[in-house]
């Protein structure tokens, strides 16, 4: 259920900014221009947060606070006030008023979004039945190291996809930049002096714009100590230098549930082909093992009836690659799918020599894979 917010404020330009600032999120804001207005909304939405000017017409907002203090349904409500008065005493009388938090005018939008994330759990919009997006759309990637050959090394190893990479050696640069900017995933080095990694990490999940973004640690891989502690702390994962780019691709993916199916799976005439790329490796393994029922349900829904496994781009066939066919056969066996595989004549001879091969239809064509699987 949305979070519900009012927004009680005299400046139709105040009420446009709070609206905007929770847009991101999954937030109903509501809104009244004054305090017999706000009560009214109040009363019969049961908002789960009120943002509540001081100074309005018709009923201000100290006075329609006190109505809702003495009212039993309402006064649980926790209220953020407005103000544009930022001298001591005005802030102590506020605090005597009963209110939550405060906020002095003008205000940026992403403190309001901090202030009322300290009271409800604020959820990004869409989380629950987001459509997944594709490796190949925009991700904006934040890196955090003091070493600007791993920020390059990681820019280089992903500029064949559309993805933005922003590195930064400090902590306080870091923070104030996904604090500016939309970030979808943030890699930090534990590495740095001072456990300055951790205490940024931890910067970020108190913050509300950050606390759901997926966020990886990067170390050495005999520095066990420090994914201990990255691990307990609550990391999305671990990544290892030397950073192997391809594994750092598949944790990025999984992270996000970014949609790869597109890079392994092709509907052409009636079968379902399994593209097996030239860079074979753990990480693309468990890509497409992780799409492959649902894949192959969607192939029997289209009217499809046969699974070709394409090794056309592989030069050796390794026990890896032998587990992976035996396991698309089998799920392709579950339902009722015929299977075959297509690949060069040395392709062939180096798949018969698997025991466990013996039995696999082979072709060289596509063409020749359909005839054979008549």
């Amino acid at each position: 259920m949305a979070v519900k917010i009012l927004t009680v404020d005299d400046s139709k330009t105040i009420r446009m900014i709070v609206a905007k600032a929770f847009r991101p999120y999954e937030c109903e804001v509501l809104e009244a221009s004054n305090g017999v207005e706000g009560l009214a909304v109040a009363s019969k939405e049961k908002p789960n947060v009120i943002i509540l000017d001081v100074t309005m017409p018709v009923m201000d907002g100290p006075e329609m606070l006190a109505k809702l203090k003495s009212n039993p349904d309402l006064r649980s409500i926790p209220v953020v006030m407005l103000t544009a008065e930022a001298g001591k005493e005005n802030v102590l009388r506020i605090a005597k008023m009963g209110v939550r938090d405060y906020l002095v005018k003008p205000f940026k939008e992403e403190l309001i979004v901090e202030r009322v994330g300290r009271i409800v759990e604020l959820k990004p919009r869409g989380d629950s039945a987001q459509k997944h997006r594709r490796i190949d759309e925009e991700i904006k990637v934040l890196v955090v190291d003091d070493k600007p050959a791993i920020i390059d090394h990681i820019k280089k190893g992903l500029s064949d996809l559309p993805w933005h990479i922003e590195g930064v050696g400090q902590i306080n640069q870091a923070f104030d930049y996904a604090q500016q900017n939309v970030v979808d995933v943030i890699l930090i080095s534990l590495s740095l002096p001072s456990d300055a990694g951790f205490v940024l990490y931890q910067k970020f999940k108190g913050t509300v714009k950050t606390r759901n973004t997926p966020i990886l640690g990067m170390c050495v891989k005999i520095a066990n100590e420090e994914q201990t502690r990255a691990q307990q702390l609550g990391f999305t994962g671990i990544v290892t230098k030397p950073i192997d780019i391809v594994d750092l691709r598949s944790k990025i993916v999984r992270a996000l549930n970014l949609d790869t199916s597109f890079l392994y799976f092709e509907h052409r005439d009636t079968s379902l082909v399994v593209k097996i790329p030239v860079e074979m490796s753990q990480a693309v393994i468990r890509e497409i093992e992780s799409c492959l029922q649902q894949e192959t349900t969607k192939a029997v829904d289209a009217g499809l009836d046969k699974v070709i496994l394409d090794l056309t781009k592989v030069t050796v066939v390794d026990i890896n690659l032998v587990e992976l066919g035996l396991a698309i056969r089998q799920v392709s066996q579950d339902l009722s799918l015929k299977f075959a595989v297509l690949g060069s004549a040395e392709i062939q001879t180096q798949c018969r020599n698997f025991q466990e091969t013996k039995d696999w239809k082979l072709a060289e064509s596509f063409e020749k894979a359909m005839e054979i699987l008549k």
